[in-house]
């Protein structure tokens, strides 16, 4: 009975010893885990990145590097765009100043693995936010002009790709058939010339027609003559009753070849006859 019972003692003992095992497995497994799930991290999406570093560099400067953090500099002082990528800067969390580092042989900059600071912005980002904000303002003047003169069946203005297009009526502008300017239409160009004044953009001013065929003895040839003459004669106000600059203005006449509504009824027509002056982007998006 005392064998049994000390065959018993040791088997638990045998049992109790390796218990250990089961508690170290558990750890392993947990670390590995572990290690996954901080891999999973690391892995940057670099276009969400490069979006998120464009947006805090907007936030966090201006225009003239005046704003929360001067002169443009970036949220940490030398921080780099990519983590992971030193770049040639060093922080001053690393020990370092935050200026980029050079060549000790011969003072240059490295070529090669260099990084870009968060909030660094270039000449071009300052001069496309300028000229957005120069047009989006002309754009609410301009329709808020159109809506206190109930002007909306005669003009429209809207932002395309190429700029701020006005879409003017030939009947707010010209007589029927004609290219010289009426008397109503004075007020509207005056005061698009107040505004034309005082941007950098250039201005195209393209004329429209119609299909219709002029009758024997017009003194117009054709459509294209007629539609290059009334973007002529606003380019003529502009300069010489406004004293606007010549370089400023480009006029182009299409004729009927850009029709916005069917030519096969009279609505349709008369949306085609039309002045179009467009204030041009000059500076485009930078690319990243």
């Amino acid at each position: 009975m005392r064998r049994r019972n000390r065959r018993r003692g040791q088997a638990a003992a045998a049992e109790n010893q390796e218990r250990w095992l089961i508690t170290y497995a558990d750890l392993i497994t947990l670390l590995m885990i572990f290690f996954v799930v901080m891999y999973a991290m690391s892995q940057v999406d670099l276009t969400k990145y490069e979006s998120l570093s464009s947006t805090l560099s907007s936030t966090f400067s201006d225009s003239g590097g005046t704003g929360p953090l001067p002169d443009g500099s970036g949220i940490l002082e030398g921080a780099h765009t990519k983590p992971g990528e030193t770049g040639g800067l060093q922080t001053k969390v690393d020990g370092g100043s935050g200026d980029q580092n050079t060549d000790k042989r011969d003072g240059k900059q490295p070529a090669a693995n260099q990084g870009v600071m968060i909030g660094q912005i270039t000449q071009q980002d300052l001069a496309f936010r300028k000229q957005e904000q120069q047009l989006q303002d002309t754009m609410k003047k301009i329709q808020q002009y159109i809506d206190e003169n109930k002007l909306q069946n005669s003009i429209s203005v809207n932002d395309v790709p190429k700029g701020i297009e006005i879409r003017l009526s030939d009947r707010l502008l010209f007589s029927l058939g004609q290219s010289e300017l009426t008397a109503q239409a004075e007020p509207t160009l005056a005061k698009l010339a107040s505004l034309f004044g005082q941007l950098d953009s250039m201005i195209s001013i393209e004329g429209h027609t119609d299909n219709l065929p002029f009758a024997s003895g017009s003194r117009y040839k054709d459509n294209w003559e007629l539609s290059a003459e009334r973007a002529l004669s606003v380019l003529r106000f502009f300069i010489t009753e406004h004293n606007l600059k010549t370089e400023q203005f480009q006029i182009a006449g299409y004729g009927d070849t850009r029709p916005v509504a069917t030519n096969d009824t009279v609505e349709g027509r008369q949306k085609n006859r039309r002045v179009e002056i467009i204030i041009l982007r000059n500076v485009m998006r930078p690319t990243s």
